[in-house]
């Protein structure tokens, strides 16, 4: 079955009630059966629901538990501190953004959540960076709080292994769209990779309420306009919903030893809307404070977002324009922080 017929069939069938878990233990298998049996699960998941699961990615428990701890430290500084990295002073949008600063719903007055915001770097810090050369209008450092010893480490230490990830779940997207392994590998040399770490305070009140931890949304990727997200959750606090076409929130809920992963609007662009770009939201009902991590993967920001041609036909012409990545990640963040 072709691509465009799978999406048809998809926009026919019932509507989603729960979110697919993937195993990723074979992901490095010698097999290529084996990889693409992976890929169709990929595939199955990015059609019919645009978010699934990861288990067995290969990311340690303790390279999480060190961004984390890193996290709660920098969120517990006085806001007049936070505030000194204010992601308005940057014209790459790296830093911090206090409560309420973003809305990513224009029906909402704002998202109940702090954040701080970060791209590549290398662990060692070097006067040039190769991977960086080459961002165009995204070009620009990271800011990094001096308050908190550690913090940069810490968080870069899970950003890179998150990219790791990144680069490997690649050749599964091109399996999964009858691509050859390596279709992405020269379109991701340089790859636009954001990261987050959000803190959301503890809301109260009826669940309709203007103002929620992030308001319904595609990953553009609440950031950037990327291909996909990888989120890290809590454990134990319920925050995260996707919505299905019978416009019923499906809850996402942390499962022990997994990651999230949602497609973004740029795989949509890309595919034609034959992958999902899922709405979603988060709402901490918990009466405690919750803390994730989502990291927001890409492209290279030169690379054109045109069609990809098995995604295409008579009957499924072209959706957008034709625009370059890093142009669609800077419109898109200009809207969402009010630059």
């Amino acid at each position: 079955m072709s691509l465009v017929q799978a999406a048809h069939e998809a926009e026919a069938a019932e509507a989603f009630e729960d979110i697919p878990i993937i195993d990723l233990k074979d992901i490095d298998s010698p097999d290529p059966v084996v990889r693409r049996a992976l890929g169709e699960a990929v595939r199955d998941a990015c059609i019919n629901v645009g978010f699934f699961y990861v288990k067995n990615h290969g990311i340690p428990g303790e390279t999480i538990e060190r961004a984390l701890s890193a996290s709660k430290e920098f969120f517990s500084l006085p806001l007049e501190k936070k505030m000194e990295l204010d992601i308005r002073k940057t014209s790459n949008f790296k830093g911090y953004n206090p409560v309420l600063s973003s809305n990513n719903d224009p029906l909402n007055r704002g998202d109940l959540h702090e954040g701080f915001e970060f791209g590549w770097e290398e662990l060692q810090a070097r006067a040039c960076d190769e991977k960086r050369a080459n961002d165009g209008v995204m070009a620009g450092a990271n800011v990094w709080p001096t308050d908190v010893p550690g913090f940069r480490e810490s968080t870069l230490g899970y950003y890179h292994a998150a990219v790791s990830l990144g680069r490997k779940l690649f050749p599964l997207f091109a399996l999964a769209l009858d691509l050859p392994e390596d279709f992405f590998d020269d379109k991701t040399k340089n790859s636009a990779a954001i990261m987050r770490v959000l803190h959301y305070p503890p809301q109260t009140g009826p669940v309709d309420d203007r103002v929620i931890g992030i308001g319904a949304h595609t990953d553009f990727e609440v950031s950037q306009s990327l291909c996909f997200t990888i989120l890290w959750q809590e454990p134990g606090i319920q925050a995260l919903q996707v919505l299905n076409k019978q416009n019923q929130w499906i809850d996402a809920p942390p499962i022990p030893g997994t990651l999230v992963v949602n497609l973004g609007d740029q795989f949509a662009r890309w595919t034609n809307d034959v992958f999902k770009s899922t709405v979603h939201r988060a709402i901490n009902r918990s009466g405690v404070r919750r803390y994730s991590i989502p990291l927001f993967f890409g492209t290279d920001y030169d690379v054109k977002l045109e069609p990809i041609t098995s995604c295409v036909s008579p009957e499924r012409p072209p959706k957008y324009e034709v625009v370059t990545a890093g142009e669609y990640v800077k419109e898109r963040l200009k809207a969402t922080y009010g630059h």
